[in-house]
């Protein structure tokens, strides 16, 4: 039944998964799990955390499905679920951040990594974390639509939708956010 599943498109796929076919909604999960993973490493720079973050995701959206407009784009509006997370671990995070600047420390200590690496791969490390700092300084304003027509492919009416925003107004903010990122040499 999962390859019928598979073949079913994403509204039908969301009226099942309404009347509580598990399968229905695994389907959509599979279909999605890759976009909006590259999406949430994007926004976020962990890879680990991305995975928890695409957990908390798709949790939300199963549990908002039946507000779901399924006359629009599912994908848009999984987007926008993702992005919200993303931005909700951004603020749990600075508030770790604070209070572990503010707050002693009883006993912590750092732990450095001695695993060896060629100097390549330091480099490599070393260009990406650079992109990810630039982009993560960008405003949201900027840096949501860049990631959702680069990394996740969103087109930009899909973008729009996603962010509440015009067509234009997408458009308009990938330009500038390109143009903030060019002095960094950021490819995107």
């Amino acid at each position: 039944m999962n390859d019928a599943l598979a073949r079913l498109d994403d509204r039908d796929l969301v009226l099942r998964s309404r009347r509580g076919e598990d399968a229905a909604f695994a389907v959509l999960m599979t279909r999605y799990k890759q976009p909006l993973y590259r999406l949430i490493v994007a926004q976020i720079g962990d890879a680990d955390e991305a995975l928890d973050q695409l957990q908390e995701t798709f949790i939300a959206a199963h549990g908002a499905l039946a507000r779901f407009d399924t006359d629009r784009s599912l994908r848009a509006w999984l987007a926008r679920i993702a992005i919200n997370k993303c931005r909700d671990h951004a603020r749990r995070r600075r508030v770790r951040r604070f209070l572990a600047r503010v707050l002693p420390i009883e006993s912590g200590e750092q732990v450095l990594d001695t695993a060896a690496d060629t100097e390549g791969r330091a480099i490599d490390r070393q260009h990406l974390a650079h992109a990810i700092a630039a982009i993560g300084r960008l405003p949201a304003t900027l840096r949501d639509p860049l990631l959702l027509c680069t990394v996740d492919e969103l087109s930009q009416a899909e973008a729009a939708e996603a962010l509440g925003i015009s067509v234009k107004a997408v458009e308009t903010r990938i330009r500038r956010a390109r143009a903030a990122l060019a002095p960094h040499r950021v490819p995107i």
